[in-house]
């Protein structure tokens, strides 16, 4: 798969921005040096997992992994091959031929004890994914608790497979329909959420009846790595669940996953130019495919919301993972009427950070995940104060800290010309835009190319209802900054991909429909 490389911005030819009103952070936390300790050491894995057994590469090559805190090496990882990765799917294959068999209950069961191993180490987990993510301790505390809320969820969902008895057309027949697993899945999942991300794909995967071979992030295995032992702790059977690891051969194991005829369904979860070569590659095998991609998430506030209600949802929506996650509000929209006070009460509110190491409880958001995600966010700050913008807090690195850190930023005066307009930034950008009706910015909103979640305030139920049903995006949020949800439906239309993960719909990703024709009952012998 392809990897986009950003520039950083060296320090001497950054640009000095005029910090207007006097806004400025409270004082930020210096990154020291942390080795967290585990209370179960065993979950700290070096090695791929597959067929059960925790492997190194064959020819003993590795990549190393850094916290991007104070980016000193954590881990040292195996660096598979293709040949090897071909190997943990013929494993996944012959795994198949039984697990495929076992009751829906039974696979139920499993994943039950998986929820419950997850839930006893929650803090364990949390502490890895801090570790090599770089999120406040408290935000990877309650990623854990979603991860492992999909395993309860589709635990739940597994005895439920329901097909259906459907009338026929012809005298004598009978039609049903059943749900079967669809075979062998390959999962590619992203570093912004290590934990949650592969259980949403692993679980109903499991209780579907199919086996898995998943990629983990090059930049957070170490989760998923900890993830799969709960699992063989669980009882989960030999090769049912298996995590390859890579980082130079990434491109090459990415098309291995597309291109293998074993491999009968692909989930991915990732930029949309990832995808779009993805699904190109998998055209060869006509594979199912459930693509989530990227976003550029409109967040509306109207001029009759209540704004206080809508600083915070703005907050929620937009500095989470300081804003790298896929339904970050990414274009702020906010009425004429209100647009000074909510920018000024908004701003108030993040000045109120405090950035550093997410060991550190005093600290509400952490750094980015490398220099490349800097460079970027640097870049689309450039972008608008050329373009007009008006910096109203942030606009710079905060390389006391560490190179992967970057200030909260408020930028106010945005037009549609500019590049967060049109490009998702996945970082601590938050910018405001003015309309003045509501066609306008409806009209705004739709104009990306993607659209995967969407959010806006207001009082007017009749608004409401038109907003919601005209927004261009497979999600949306009405008066809440936060919409994710094990029972709810979790994907995009247009750009941002197709499918859906989570909730009841999310298990028939990785199910196929046959339908079953009886002949020749006849009528009633006599």
């Amino acid at each position: 798969m392809l990897r986009t490389l950003f520039r950083p911005y060296p320090r001497s030819l950054r640009p000095h921005f005029q910090h207007h009103n006097s806004f400025r952070f409270i004082s930020m936390l210096r990154s020291s040096h942390v080795v967290p300790k585990l209370r179960d050491p065993s979950l700290f894995r070096e090695a791929a997992f597959i067929n059960g057994q925790f492997v190194q590469a064959k020819d003993g090559k590795t990549f190393d992994v850094y916290d991007p805190a104070s980016t000193d090496k954590i881990a040292t990882i195996p660096e598979l091959s293709v040949a090897e990765v071909k190997d943990a799917i013929n494993v996944a294959r012959d795994a198949l031929v039984s697990f495929r068999k076992t009751l829906p209950r039974e696979r139920a069961r499993m994943l039950r004890k998986w929820y419950e191993l997850i839930i006893e180490n929650q803090e364990d987990l949390a502490t890895l994914i801090t570790w090599e993510n770089g999120k406040p301790l408290v935000d990877a505390r309650v990623e854990v608790a979603g991860a492992a809320g999909f395993f309860e969820w589709f635990s739940e969902e597994a005895p439920r497979m329901y097909g259906d008895n459907i009338p026929a057309s012809f005298k004598g027949n009978r039609v049903v329909t059943v749900k079967q697993p669809v075979g062998v899945c390959g999962l590619i999942t992203p570093w912004n959420f290590p934990a949650a991300m592969i259980t949403r794909k692993i679980g109903p995967a499991l209780a579907a009846g199919c086996t898995v071979v998943a990629k983990a992030p090059g930049e957070t295995p170490l989760t998923a790595l900890a993830v799969a032992e709960l699992g063989n702790r669980a009882g989960i059977p030999k090769g049912v669940v298996n995590i390859v690891t890579t980082l130079e051969n990434t491109p090459e194991i990415g098309k291995e996953l597309c291109t293998n005829p074993i491999i009968k369904k692909l989930s991915f979860t990732g930029s949309t130019s990832v995808g779009k070569l993805l699904m190109q590659q998998c055209s060869s095998t006509l594979k199912k495919l459930s693509f989530e991609l990227g976003g550029n998430a409109p967040f509306i506030v109207f001029d009759d919301a209540d704004l206080d209600k809508a600083v915070a949802g703005a907050i929620t929506s937009k500095f989470r993972s300081s804003g790298q996650t896929c339904v970050c509000a990414n274009r702020i929209y906010v009425q004429d009427a209100v647009y000074d006070e909510f920018s000024k009460r908004f701003a108030e509110e993040v000045k109120g950070f405090k950035v550093g190491s997410g060991y550190h409880s005093e600290n509400t958001h952490g750094p980015l995940i490398h220099e490349r995600a800097v460079g970027k966010v640097q870049d689309h700050v450039e972008d608008a104060l050329k373009k007009g913008g008006t910096v109203l807090l942030g606009g710079e690195g905060l390389d006391h800290l560490g190179p992967n850190f970057y200030e909260p930023t408020v930028i106010t005066n945005m037009t549609s010309d500019m590049r967060i307009h049109r490009e998702e930034t996945f970082g601590p950008i938050a910018a405001l835009f003015r309309f003045s009706s509501e066609k306008e910015v409806v009209d705004l909103a739709n104009e990306a190319e993607v659209g995967l979640a969407g959010y806006f305030f207001s009082s007017d139920i009749a608004r409401i209802w038109r907003v919601a049903e005209a927004l261009e995006v497979g999600m949306v949020g009405v008066n809440t900054g936060l919409i994710t949800d094990v029972a709810s439906p979790f994907g995009g239309v247009k750009e941002s991909g197709f499918g859906r993960e989570g909730s009841k719909y999310g298990i028939d990703e990785y199910t196929v429909i046959k339908s079953i024709t009886f002949g020749g009952i006849g009528e009633l012998q006599e």
